[in-house]
């Protein structure tokens, strides 16, 4: 489950559009930082993605990826010339197709590579998937699969696009816009694949071409419902609200750490949050585990971004896509504290042990911390590459430094936690290969 929100230039502080995304999967789904460089490629080459090969094109451009390790593609990124894409799980009455095919993030970083802006983006996207179709397993392990939503903006514009098996349909939006894990496009739409009324008639899905109603009609109801999509939806929608006008990076930092005015998030079996926990069952399978947060300024997007899981026990570090960061190994499945993500899950899985009373410890000097790192990335946005580069480094390096003497600190806060929880968690560390103290 992930929530993606978008805010336009009229309703942010400096005028300038804000994207924001966490991305939710299964708690051990480890998911990292990747920059890949623009690149010309030779004629007839071909590209393996996650599970199929497709023609390559000639020239790529310079992306940054929050991607899921075992996958080729990505949950959510940006490229060198400011268009930034996030996805999301849907559910419609249309079986999801599990033979192998284009990921729905495959189909986000094919953009992301290929286009240079929002309305290029849909093109890509809805050629590559009228093509080649969407589908396969989209988890590593068990099984989930899924049709996609896409929240695309670029510095002038932002569209949703959403995605029925090879069907499709997409709307400009301004100057709000929020997704989650269901259809929103109910009976107004910019574009489409072609036929698409005919199909959704065909099938009974409605009765007369005036009256379609494409969330509606198209939606699985069950899936949907526990998703909890609508309900996460409405909520981003109102906190952006609330502060239309003057929408900053820390407005976005607040609404992808909200937990819906609860001060303990640890949930039981139903129900979710926009920072989502993990617990038991397979309602409750899902763990924020990246976020990310942009301000698309044209020719240098500024992007704040975890590299972690569970924003509400991480920081929000500086990176710039023309400016990549030497961050280390690449995370996998297991527990290994040499990497980003990995070293801040003994954090992580030390505070939901206790949530209210260990995150207490750290917060305000996270808060402060964090505010720091996002006025000096503003004040410096215009420097030299090497200078933000330099910067950037320093913020991730104290950001680790505060997280080691921080889970010191955690540690001595006595555990609190509900046996569901526990339990919970308890396969998660076993599975990972974690061994809280």
């Amino acid at each position: 489950m992930c929530d993606t929100l978008i805010a336009a230039t009229q309703a942010t502080e400096d005028r300038f559009p804000l994207f924001a995304k966490n991305s939710d999967r299964p708690p051990n789904e480890a998911q990292f930082l990747d920059w890949v460089s623009a690149e010309t490629h030779k004629p007839g080459e071909t590209l393996q993605c996650t599970y199929i090969s497709i023609p390559q094109v000639e020239k790529t451009n310079a992306v940054l990826l929050s991607r899921p390790f075992w996958m080729w593609g990505a949950e959510m990124g940006l490229n060198q010339h400011g268009l930034i894409i996030g996805n999301e799980a849907v559910f419609s009455k249309i079986p999801a197709n599990k033979e192998p095919a284009l990921l729905g993030m495959d189909l986000l970083r094919l953009a992301l590579e290929r286009a240079d802006s929002a309305p290029e983006a849909i093109e890509v996207i809805t050629c590559l998937l009228e093509e080649y179709g969407q589908g396969g397993n989209c988890v590593q392990n068990g099984h989930l699969y899924y049709h996609n939503s896409f929240l695309i903006a670029d510095p002038e514009e932002s569209w949703v696009l959403e995605t029925v098996d090879k069907h499709w349909f997409a709307r400009q939006v301004d100057p709000l816009y929020s997704i989650s894990n269901l259809l929103t496009l109910n009976d107004s739409w910019d574009l489409s694949s072609p036929g698409l009324e005919e199909f959704i008639l065909k099938k009974g899905f409605a009765r007369d071409k005036d009256r379609i109603d494409l969330a509606e009609d198209l939606s699985d109801l069950i899936y949907t419902t526990f998703a909890d999509g609508k309900s996460r939806c409405a909520r981003s929608g109102e906190l952006m609200g609330r502060e239309k006008g003057k929408i900053s990076p820390h407005t976005m930092v607040g609404i992808l750490r909200d937990h819906g005015g609860k001060t303990d998030p640890r949930p039981g079996l139903a129900g979710a949050d926009i920072c989502m926990h993990a617990s038991l069952g397979p309602i409750r399978g899902s763990q924020t585990v990246g976020s990310l947060i942009a301000s698309l300024r044209a020719g240098n997007p500024l992007v704040f971004a975890t590299g972690t899981a569970a924003p509400c026990t991480g920081i929000f570090k500086p990176v710039w896509v023309d400016a990549p960061l030497e961050l280390g190994a690449a995370p996998g499945g297991h527990f290994d504290p040499q990497t980003l993500f990995w070293s801040h899950e003994r954090l992580h899985r030390e505070v939901i042990r206790n949530y209210p009373e260990r995150l207490a410890v750290y917060r305000d000097e996270r808060d402060a911390l964090e505010k720091d790192f996002i006025q000096g990335a503003l004040e410096i946005s215009g420097a030299s590459r090497e200078e933000r580069r330099a910067y950037s480094r320093s913020c991730f390096n104290r950001a680790r430094q505060a997280e080691d003497r921080w889970l010191g600190e955690v540690r001595q806060v006595a555990v609190k936690e509900s046996f569901l929880h526990r339990l919970a968690w308890k396969g998660f560390n076993t599975t990972a290969g974690y061994q809280p103290d």
